[in-house]
């Protein structure tokens, strides 16, 4: 089982696809809570030069409540993330984290239903760019 799922976009402008996922993570009700600069971290800590890399920290406050009431311990699994990243090629993945596979690990099964929804929304975002 695959632990994410992901798109390319060619031609992208890699600024515009962060709007882009933004947008679409809003419409699905999810917040942004942490943007982690992944380069511009590398650069500061390690004077290293990386790509662009961000880590998009997505919460759905809906499903955060459902999981949470169903599971206390589940925080450690959130927020969503999702990764934007430019390619060696210059196109730009988005890369989102399938919840099933990442609860998969929790045995409780009140939480099967609501991981569905979630990797449902994360992949309409994905799909939808």
């Amino acid at each position: 089982m695959n632990y994410f799922f992901n798109k390319t976009l060619q031609n992208a402008s890699f600024d515009k696809v962060i709007g882009q996922v933004t947008e679409a993570l809003k419409a699905e009700g999810f917040g942004v809570l942490t943007d982690i600069d992944v380069k511009a971290t590398f650069k500061k800590k390690l004077d290293i030069d990386f790509r662009n890399y961000r880590i998009l920290g997505a919460c759905n406050p809906n499903f955060a409540h459902k999981a949470i009431d169903a599971e206390d311990k589940i925080g450690v699994f959130l927020p969503c993330n999702v990764v934007v990243q430019e390619l060696e090629n210059g196109d730009v993945e988005v890369a989102a984290v399938d919840p099933i596979a990442s609860m998969s690990a929790v045995e409780n099964p009140s939480l099967g239903e609501i991981a569905g929804q979630v990797q449902e929304s994360l992949r309409r975002v994905v799909v939808g760019l």
